[in-house]
């Protein structure tokens, strides 16, 4: 299913690294960033995360809340955001429901593995609807962080 700018974000409800059940609604009254990843300890991933890690501040200043999925485990999930000191939540897809959701899931990536997640980033604003939306199809492409920082910007 593809995500359109405007409409509602769908919900969700995923485990994170300390083993806690993570919501979408509990966010409301704050933006959201919302970036999937295809796998931990990869290296455009690391760069990613650690790049968003680097500039916490300035999402802190936009009242965003960053939250990292993929389809790893909880438990590979919370070996890599310790090696990488993330300081944002890294919440598991291991059943690719909320991947599918948001239209951001591989049929077959490399070495021929299924169900991975597309790299991708969303913008959800305080009341819970999509202001941004990219869904790349190269897992060595990024998003487009200053698009997303001028979005956010704008939404306070």
């Amino acid at each position: 299913m593809k995500i359109d700018v405007g409409q509602t974000a769908p919900e969700f409800t995923l485990t994170d690294t300390e083993k806690k059940a993570i919501s979408l609604a509990d966010f409301k009254g704050k933006n959201v960033l919302l970036l999937f990843f295809p796998l931990a300890f990869t290296g455009t991933c690391t760069a990613e995360l650690c790049a968003t890690r680097d500039d916490i501040a300035s999402y802190n200043t936009a009242n965003a809340q960053v939250l990292a999925i993929s389809v790893d485990s909880i438990f590979a999930l919370g070996k890599f955001k310790a090696e990488q000191n993330l300081n944002f939540p890294l919440l598991s897809d291991f059943n690719k429901e909320v991947s599918s959701a948001y239209g951001s899931l591989y049929d077959s990536f490399v070495f021929d593995m299924k169900g991975v997640s597309k790299r991708s980033a969303f913008v959800i604003d305080k009341e819970g609807v999509v202001r941004y939306s990219e869904v790349l199809e190269k897992a060595a492409d990024l998003p487009n962080f200053v698009a997303i920082k001028d979005v956010l910007s704008k939404l306070n």
